[in-house]
């Protein structure tokens, strides 16, 4: 499905489911302590900020993840739904030789030489994060149920995946009930079929039918259980018979949880088919929760109030995300929007505190009583909610400022708090320098020499939350003054990241570009649930990253300020289209589960930043070396732009 349809799948999805605070005097610490900011923003940006609908990050799959199991004697064999007389599959056997055979519904094999000719090396991810395995590409097959049958050698692996490739006007919608990613807590999957003929979409039972579908659960130890999903209009989902499925566990214990719902049925013109969707769930323990019923706000500097949330249960040092709407009364005892508040917060022995400017106060125009709504107290490397208040009345002091409810500038100190004396102790540091990151499981990407006055941060082949990546990137920023950043891949949001919540030297830097990326999955990308589920049994060098599944990068963005936002200067790649279908990829593993136009990792449709500046999309490029078209970080013209117009 393209852009539109998945668009209007999630929309009618939501449709019908369900930090330490300064005095304001200047401080410097050194380049490990954390700086938070002290963000704020308009009312207007409420929306943007509250803590998304999960509906709004349903993964949309047209493929199927199918596990392979061989009984005593080394033999498998799986139903493959042939769609348009085509059949696009890869087999994952971790090296192993399976010796595939593929019969038609009536049971005449096709030849093994004709097999052989049609498949291909490839590698499903990237250099250091992928499984290698077998592509067989076939046109002009009857369709309906074709039948793989697979023999082990003796000593050899046994279990594997068979990935496939299904018709695009087809695809499974599935996504979490909600966030509470919590030892304990039942975790709940919605899923549906949607299907598009280019008219109109249609969901549910109007889509197709679905023959039995099943919610496939692998523990952080390995162990799978299936647990069965219901239509019955009693678990969640939704009215009885009406296509929309729910099933759910209950995680026992901290780590990555994978929950693959599959699904077997036939669509409207009864063909048969089977399609699958790999949810990558970190769970981990309860944290901290709040001690009282309510918040108290005190002058800690002229104009700055400090809003102190009392926790229980908070580990000393440990630092969290918050964030929260302030609202007030106008003279009439009338609702009014103040601001939204939060960032990153140090637990202390108090709790922990956000700053407020009072003019956010003045500009509204509201008064006392006051409170805070939409509160939540997230982890920061998953966003995972830990404690959250609809309405937490906010006892403030007598105010100096008079509420005046004109249209007061905003200005860095509303939206960012004061500036410390310095970004680290490092007071002594001077220069400016252009910082080049490279993305997740990656190494120096950028050829240096065609990037003035630079300097390549290097974290070689290791996987980083955001929030983890992104105080990397301002320890080694602090070698200088001030510093802009060209990004590829995950390190475009870690300097997002970074820029958003912390002081660093990218708040010193000039320039007219502070931050630049390529190839950055900002939504996410359906290779990271996959990846995870793979990487299950064969193992992934970097392990999961949940930030880059497209429910981890949706609460993400739910907490960056459209002020950072705007800081961000953004390109898309592609591959180069050909007259053969069979050659319109960046990688031919990927292909199969991404929608296009994409780049063997990211779906341009999930690359975009809102609020950012896009720069423009290149066809003909792909995410990194060793795909069909060059990598996009060796474009040289568009390297030369970057570099010219960067901040430093």
């Amino acid at each position: 499905m393209g852009k539109r349809t998945k668009a209007v799948v999630r929309t009618l999805l939501c449709a019908s489911l369900g930090m330490v605070i300064g005095t304001g005097a200047a401080v410097a610490a050194d380049a490990g302590t954390l700086l938070p900011k002290q963000l704020a923003g308009p009312a207007t940006e409420f929306a943007a900020m509250r803590a998304p609908d999960p509906a709004d990050a349903a993964i949309l799959s047209r493929s199927a993840l199918l596990p392979v199991a061989f009984d005593a004697s080394g033999r498998a064999e799986l139903r493959v739904p042939v769609h348009q007389g085509r059949l696009e599959a890869m087999l994952l056997s971790g090296g192993a030789d399976w010796s595939p055979r593929l019969l038609s519904p009536a049971g005449v094999e096709l030849p093994r030489a004709t097999l052989a000719r049609h498949a291909q090396d490839a590698r499903l991810g990237g250099e250091h994060d992928g499984q290698g395995g077998t592509v067989l590409r076939l046109d002009g097959l009857v369709r309906g149920d074709w039948t793989l049958r697979l023999q082990a050698q003796p000593g050899g692996e046994r279990r594997g995946y068979l990935l496939l490739k299904g018709d695009d006007a087809l695809e499974l919608a599935s996504h979490q009930a909600h966030r509470r990613q919590l030892v304990g807590e039942r975790m709940d999957i919605v899923a549906m079929l949607a299907a598009d003929d280019g008219s109109a979409v249609a969901l549910g039972r109007d889509a197709g039918h679905i023959r039995s579908a099943q919610l496939r659960i692998v523990a952080p130890d390995g162990r799978e259980s299936l647990q069965p999903m219901f239509d019955d209009g009693r678990h969640g989902d939704g009215a009885a018979g009406d296509g929309r499925l729910a099933g759910g566990f209950v995680p026992g214990a901290a780590g990555t949880w994978i929950a693959q719902v599959i699904v077997h049925g036939h669509d409207r013109s009864g063909t048969p088919f089977v399609r699958t969707a790999e949810h990558a769930l970190p769970v981990i323990a309860a944290g901290p929760r709040l001690a009282t019923a309510a918040a108290t706000a005190s002058y800690a500097a002229p104009g700055r109030l400090a809003v102190r949330l009392p926790l229980a249960d908070a580990k000393p040092g440990s630092h969290y995300r918050v964030l929260a709407e302030v609202w007030g009364r106008d003279g009439r005892g009338g609702e009014v929007p103040v601001a939204w508040i939060g960032g990153m917060a140090e637990a202390g022995p108090d709790g922990l505190s956000l700053g407020l400017d009072e003019r956010w106060i003045a500009r509204s125009g509201a008064g006392a009583p006051f409170e805070l709504r939409a509160l939540r107290i997230e982890d920061p490397d998953h966003f995972i909610p830990l404690a959250t208040a609809a309405r937490l009345p906010l006892s403030t002091p007598r105010l100096r400022l008079q509420r005046s409810g004109m249209s007061t500038a905003i200005d860095e100190l509303m939206t960012m708090g004061p500036r410390p004396a310095s970004p680290d102790a490092r007071a002594t540091a001077t220069g400016r320098k252009l910082v080049l990151v490279h993305g997740y499981c990656s190494g120096g990407v950028w050829p240096q020499a065609q990037f003035a006055n630079s300097a390549t941060f290097l974290d070689a082949n290791q996987n980083r939350s955001h929030d983890q990546f992104a105080q990397r990137i301002k320890t080694f920023g602090a070698q200088w003054n001030s510093f802009g950043t060209v990004a590829h891949s995950q390190g475009g949001a870690a300097s997002l990241h970074l820029y958003a919540y912390y002081w660093s030297g990218l708040d010193n830097a000039a320039g007219s570009r502070l931050m630049q990326s390529v190839g950055t999955p900002y939504q996410g990308t359906n290779l990271s649930g996959i990846l995870a589920t793979v990487g299950n049994w064969f193992g992934v060098a970097c392990g999961s990253n949940s930030n880059m599944t497209y429910s981890g990068a949706s609460a993400w963005l739910a907490g960056i300020p459209t002020s950072a936002r705007a800081k961000v200067n953004y390109y898309t790649t592609a591959f180069r289209t050909t007259n053969w279908y069979t050659n319109d990829y960046c990688n031919a593993a990927s292909d199969l589960v991404l929608g296009d136009p994409e780049d063997g990792t990211v779906e341009r449709a999930y690359a975009q930043l809102p609020g950012a500046t896009n720069r423009g999309h290149t066809a003909g490029q792909c995410h990194t070396a060793g795909m069909r078209d060059p990598a996009q970080y060796r474009d040289a013209a568009r390297n030369a732009t970057m570099s010219a117009n960067a901040a430093r």
